[in-house]
Protein backbone atom coordinates (compact mmCIF):
# COMPACT_ATOMS: atom_id res chain seq x y z
CA UNK A 1 0.00 0.00 0.00
CA UNK A 2 1.38 3.44 -0.82
CA UNK A 3 1.95 5.93 1.92
CA UNK A 4 1.04 9.34 1.07
CA UNK A 5 2.89 12.98 2.00
CA UNK A 6 6.57 11.08 0.69
CA UNK A 7 8.32 13.35 -1.03
CA UNK A 8 9.98 13.51 -4.75
CA UNK A 9 12.47 11.52 -5.39
CA UNK A 10 15.92 12.26 -7.21
CA UNK A 11 13.83 11.20 -10.61
CA UNK A 12 11.34 13.31 -9.55
CA UNK A 13 12.92 16.60 -9.75
CA UNK A 14 14.04 17.19 -13.82
CA UNK A 15 15.66 20.08 -14.92
CA UNK A 16 12.98 22.75 -15.65
CA UNK A 17 10.27 21.72 -12.98
CA UNK A 18 8.73 24.11 -11.90
CA UNK A 19 5.47 23.98 -9.07
CA UNK A 20 4.29 26.26 -6.18
CA UNK A 21 3.56 25.16 -2.57
CA UNK A 22 0.07 26.31 -0.49
CA UNK A 23 0.22 29.65 1.22
CA UNK A 24 0.98 30.23 5.31
CA UNK A 25 0.35 33.39 6.88
CA UNK A 26 2.87 34.87 9.02
CA UNK A 27 1.20 35.72 12.60
CA UNK A 28 2.18 37.95 15.58
CA UNK A 29 3.13 34.66 17.75
CA UNK A 30 5.19 33.18 14.90
CA UNK A 31 7.57 36.54 15.13
CA UNK A 32 7.09 36.41 18.66
CA UNK A 33 8.42 32.95 18.81
CA UNK A 34 11.16 33.20 16.06
CA UNK A 35 12.47 36.08 18.55
CA UNK A 36 12.43 34.18 21.89
CA UNK A 37 14.02 30.96 20.23
CA UNK A 38 16.46 32.79 18.34
CA UNK A 39 17.20 35.82 20.85
CA UNK A 40 16.96 38.29 17.85
CA UNK A 41 16.24 40.97 20.13
CA UNK A 42 16.45 43.61 17.72
CA UNK A 43 14.38 46.66 18.13
CA UNK A 44 12.88 46.64 14.06
CA UNK A 45 11.23 43.01 15.81
CA UNK A 46 10.61 43.89 19.13
CA UNK A 47 9.52 47.80 20.03
CA UNK A 48 6.52 48.86 18.01
CA UNK A 49 6.75 52.34 19.03
CA UNK A 50 9.92 51.97 17.17
CA UNK A 51 8.52 50.89 14.01
CA UNK A 52 5.84 54.02 14.34
CA UNK A 53 7.81 56.24 15.17
CA UNK A 54 11.53 55.87 14.44
CA UNK A 55 12.16 53.23 11.50
CA UNK A 56 12.17 54.07 7.58
CA UNK A 57 10.01 50.88 7.64
CA UNK A 58 6.49 50.76 8.67
CA UNK A 59 4.30 47.70 10.29
CA UNK A 60 5.23 44.55 12.02
CA UNK A 61 8.41 43.01 10.57
CA UNK A 62 8.98 39.61 10.09
CA UNK A 63 12.50 38.75 10.29
CA UNK A 64 13.96 37.06 7.21
CA UNK A 65 15.02 33.62 8.66
CA UNK A 66 11.76 33.36 9.82
CA UNK A 67 10.31 33.66 6.11
CA UNK A 68 13.22 31.54 4.95
CA UNK A 69 12.15 28.67 7.98
CA UNK A 70 8.59 29.21 6.75
CA UNK A 71 9.35 28.45 3.08
CA UNK A 72 11.67 25.36 3.58
CA UNK A 73 8.89 24.02 6.09
CA UNK A 74 5.82 23.85 3.29
CA UNK A 75 8.80 22.64 1.17
CA UNK A 76 9.40 19.64 3.99
CA UNK A 77 6.12 18.77 4.32
CA UNK A 78 5.27 18.03 0.47
CA UNK A 79 8.88 17.69 -1.42
CA UNK A 80 11.18 16.58 0.83
CA UNK A 81 9.11 14.05 3.57
CA UNK A 82 11.60 11.21 3.80
CA UNK A 83 13.15 11.18 0.51
CA UNK A 84 15.90 14.70 1.89
CA UNK A 85 18.89 13.38 2.49
CA UNK A 86 20.96 16.50 3.27
CA UNK A 87 21.03 20.58 2.83
CA UNK A 88 24.28 21.30 1.37
CA UNK A 89 24.59 24.79 0.23
CA UNK A 90 22.47 28.22 -0.53
CA UNK A 91 22.82 31.73 -2.05
CA UNK A 92 20.25 33.92 -0.08
CA UNK A 93 18.96 37.31 -1.12
CA UNK A 94 16.12 39.30 1.00
CA UNK A 95 14.27 41.02 -2.10
CA UNK A 96 11.52 42.71 0.36
CA UNK A 97 9.95 43.15 4.06
CA UNK A 98 7.13 40.82 5.28
CA UNK A 99 4.62 42.43 7.48
CA UNK A 100 2.39 40.20 10.06
CA UNK A 101 -0.68 39.21 8.42
CA UNK A 102 1.27 38.22 5.34
CA UNK A 103 0.42 34.79 3.77
CA UNK A 104 3.66 33.62 1.76
CA UNK A 105 3.94 30.88 -0.70
CA UNK A 106 7.29 29.00 -2.51
CA UNK A 107 7.64 29.11 -6.17
CA UNK A 108 9.84 26.52 -7.10
CA UNK A 109 12.50 25.38 -10.14
CA UNK A 110 14.66 22.83 -10.86
CA UNK A 111 18.22 24.52 -11.87
CA UNK A 112 20.38 21.81 -11.72
CA UNK A 113 19.92 18.13 -11.17
CA UNK A 114 22.59 15.56 -11.50
CA UNK A 115 23.70 12.11 -9.98
CA UNK A 116 26.52 11.24 -7.61
CA UNK A 117 28.75 8.48 -8.01
CA UNK A 118 26.34 6.42 -5.18
CA UNK A 119 23.84 5.17 -6.69
CA UNK A 120 21.11 5.53 -4.14
CA UNK A 121 20.91 9.82 -4.34
CA UNK A 122 20.88 12.72 -6.48
CA UNK A 123 21.75 16.45 -6.28
CA UNK A 124 19.09 18.96 -6.84
CA UNK A 125 19.12 22.99 -6.80
CA UNK A 126 16.59 24.81 -7.01
CA UNK A 127 15.61 28.54 -7.16
CA UNK A 128 12.94 29.21 -4.38
CA UNK A 129 11.42 32.30 -4.69
CA UNK A 130 8.99 33.52 -1.64
CA UNK A 131 6.28 35.64 -2.62
CA UNK A 132 3.58 37.72 -1.17
CA UNK A 133 -0.13 37.18 -1.08
CA UNK A 134 -0.04 40.28 -3.33
CA UNK A 135 2.53 38.96 -5.38
CA UNK A 136 5.63 40.64 -4.38
CA UNK A 137 8.82 38.77 -4.00
CA UNK A 138 10.36 38.83 -1.01
CA UNK A 139 13.25 36.60 -0.98
CA UNK A 140 14.54 33.83 -3.43
CA UNK A 141 17.54 31.26 -2.35
CA UNK A 142 19.05 28.11 -4.28
CA UNK A 143 19.60 25.45 -1.78
CA UNK A 144 21.72 22.47 -3.03
CA UNK A 145 20.37 19.33 -1.78
CA UNK A 146 20.83 15.42 -1.41
CA UNK A 147 18.31 14.02 -2.30
CA UNK A 148 17.18 9.66 -2.41
CA UNK A 149 17.03 7.78 -5.81
CA UNK A 150 14.34 5.47 -6.67
CA UNK A 151 15.02 1.44 -5.86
Amino acid sequence: METVGIGKYFEDLPLGLKFRTIGRTVTESDIINVINCTGMLEVLFTNTEYLKNESVIKGRLVPAILVLGFAEGQLMQTVLQKTGLAFLDMEMKVLGPTFAGDTIHVEVEVIESRATSKPDRGLVRTRNSVFTQNGTKILEYTPLRMVKRKG
